[in-house]
């Protein structure tokens, strides 16, 4: 009867060679505590770069809002140059003085345009457009009602928002031999809201 393994031949592995012992319960605690200190430390680190990143988003914001008009500024700087030119020029004749106002006017509108901003001025016999116009007067005339006659002063949008609407008097019905109140879309009413339209118009 072959003799009963010893136990140096029980540990060895099939390559021969003997097998590696337990390692101690210390050593594995240890290195899983390392493990969950260096997640720790990436956790740290991911949160200081967001910190950062918020930060940094805000400075920006608030550098953006700061400066939003910085490029209108610089636009407007040859407004004021051309301006500040006329009022030191002495002996100007009044064609001269023509002459460099509509420049100063043409290099305002350049500066509005680049802006963003364009005029509102609707031609006569324009259908009158409650959302920018604002109808000041009806007349009686021989036109289409409901549309513009005049522009009493030019409104102006932000980017296709508007700042302020177009003052218009608006063309309205003849009355009838009965004595029927013509009608005027938003006549008096608000410029930018649909309530109101084709009430009569206020006289």
């Amino acid at each position: 009867m072959a003799d009963d393994p010893t136990a140096d031949q029980v540990l060895q592995t099939d390559a021969g060679e003997p097998a590696p012992e337990p390692r101690p319960l210390e050593a594995r605690l240890a290195e899983a505590q390392a493990k969950i200190e260096e997640q720790h430390q990436a956790w740290l680190r991911a949160l200081a770069d967001a910190d950062n990143a918020r930060k940094r988003a805000q400075a920006d914001v608030a550098q953006a809002r700061k400066f939003a008009i910085e490029r209108f500024v610089d636009d407007l700087l040859p407004v004021i140059d051309s301006l500040e030119a006329a009022l030191s020029a002495g002996g100007a004749t009044a064609d001269s003085l023509r002459s460099g106002v509509e420049l100063t006017l043409r290099l305002l509108r350049t500066a509005l345009e680049r802006a963003s901003v364009a005029e509102v001025a609707p031609a006569p016999g324009a259908r009158f457009d409650p959302h920018r116009h604002q109808a000041m007067a009806v007349v009686e005339v021989e036109a289409e009602p409901n549309t513009v006659v005049a522009v009493m002063q030019k409104g102006y949008l932000l980017n296709e928002r508007v700042v302020r609407p177009a003052l218009v008097t608006v063309a309205k019905a003849r009355e009838a031999a009965g004595g029927t109140s013509p009608k005027v879309e938003n006549g008096g009413g608000n410029p930018i809201s649909d309530t109101g339209l084709d009430q009569p118009s206020r006289t």
